[in-house]
């Protein structure tokens, strides 16, 4: 099993280049089976969360072409062979769950596996299903799936919480449905108003996309498009980290502020400068220590859960007490005790953790958890006195493409290794 070692290596310098967006991505996957034309994705991802998501496509009939290297996907669902999503494929990622919407609102029917993915707490799809009701499908759960079917027709749609799955769900179908579909207190996420910008690109017409309040007509057809997937806000978050915690100035190559605007006045708030180029997003570490700062994870705008554990590592050698609060999902600070075991200040309390900064962390031997909770580990070895081993990098790959060599770039002492 392969394990990532890390050395503490003193100031970073250079730049970094942000991939496609992991989460984007797999929703525009998604969207590929709404069409009987080719929808072609470029800048994408070379992750294995792609590469899973694409084995169930290509389950349901969905034929894909691949260029330059894996970046350029096509995907043609001209003739779709099945609407059944096996568990063996959709349990690897939860992602996969989102050709609900999709199925439904071309073929009238759909058969999908209940998610899986990271073990970060549950999250249920409730609120996806209760969208599709409202539309007039007939939802039931046998065994483990969630059969749907009927014939789409406009509805309104609030939800109690700004799901972003649920609203990605419900719009997919929504574009196919008969009449006007209106969802309220929708998820403003950058995914979310890029997945709408491809379907408008498909031919869908939808209004409000990164508001709270989306507005979706029902077209009879979609048809192709080539799209390119917008820069991954969590790998730039987690790449702006890394000068927080070793030092030095990393240029984030395509990224741009508004996708990270809530990480970037907390970094602004403990210390850090943070500057706009031509290229993408610069930051620079001042020297000295950083002040510790108060984190509430919230739906976007607000700060983002996928960036708690790198932003808690780099407050674990801030001046002070940071409190981070995780109101998103539960179980998301199983990487704390990882970090104890490198020397880190940290109290858990229920869904509150205190980290109180010291001036360096001692190398050990750490499990990853969860994706995030991976990259966290190896960006605290990056100060930390020794060499810090990070086991079960396997989730790594799900959301980071080259990690390794690209902080190695900006002169970090990363190395990959495999026991094969």
């Amino acid at each position: 099993m392969d394990r990532i070692v890390v050395k503490g290596s003193g100031p970073l310098s250079g730049q970094i280049p942000i991939a496609g967006a992991k989460n984007t991505c797999l929703k525009l996957m998604c969207a590929s089976l709404l069409s009987d034309e080719p929808l072609t994705l470029t800048n994408v991802p070379r992750l294995s969360d792609v590469a899973t998501l694409s084995e169930l496509l290509e389950s349901l009939g969905v034929q894909i072409g691949r260029l330059d290297d894996g970046q350029t996907l096509a995907f043609s669902a001209n003739s779709l062979s099945s609407h059944l999503a096996h568990y063996d494929i959709v349990r690897k990622l939860r992602a996969s769950f989102n050709v609900l919407g999709p199925l439904l609102g071309r073929t009238g029917e759909a058969i999908v596996s209940l998610p899986g993915g990271c073990a970060i707490g549950a999250r249920a799809v409730d609120f996806h299903l209760e969208g599709l009701k409202k539309m007039g499908a007939t939802v039931s759960l046998e065994d483990g799936y969630v059969h749907a079917s009927g014939d789409l027709k406009g509805a309104e749609i609030e939800f109690p919480f700004p799901s972003v799955g649920a609203t990605e769900n419900v719009m997919c179908a929504a574009v196919r449905a008969k009449g006007t579909t209106v969802i309220k207190n929708a998820a403003r996420e950058p995914d979310t108003k890029a997945l709408a910008d491809c379907l408008i690109a498909m031919g869908a017409d939808i209004e409000g996309a990164g508001t709270d309040t989306i507005v979706v007509r029902g077209v009879d057809r979609l048809h192709g498009a080539t799209h390119r997937v917008i820069a991954d806000r969590i790998e730039m978050g987690t790449y702006m980290c890394a000068p927080g915690i070793a030092g030095g100035e990393v240029e984030c190559i395509g990224g741009t502020r508004d996708l990270v605007a809530s990480l970037c006045d907390k970094m602004e708030e403990a210390g850090l400068e943070i500057t706009e180029t031509d290229a993408g997003l610069k930051v620079r570490h001042p020297g000295g220590r950083l002040k510790a700062v108060n984190v509430t994870t919230a739906p976007f705008p607000g700060f983002p859960t996928d960036l708690q554990a790198q932003f808690m590592a780099m407050m674990c050698f801030a001046e002070g007490t940071s409190v981070l609060e995780e109101t998103i999902f539960e179980n998301r600070f199983m990487h704390a005790p990882e970090l104890l075991r490198m020397g880190a200040n940290i109290e858990v309390h229920g869904n509150t953790a205190h980290v109180t900064g010291v001036d360096r962390l001692r190398g050990a031997q750490v499990m990853a958890t969860d994706l995030r909770a991976s990259v966290s580990l190896i960006l605290a070895g990056l100060r930390a006195d020794g060499e810090t081993v990070v086991n079960r990098v396997y989730h790594l790959d799900r959301g980071y493409e080259h990690l390794a060599r690209k902080l190695q770039g900006v002169g970090a002492k990363v190395e990959r290794l495999s026991d094969g």
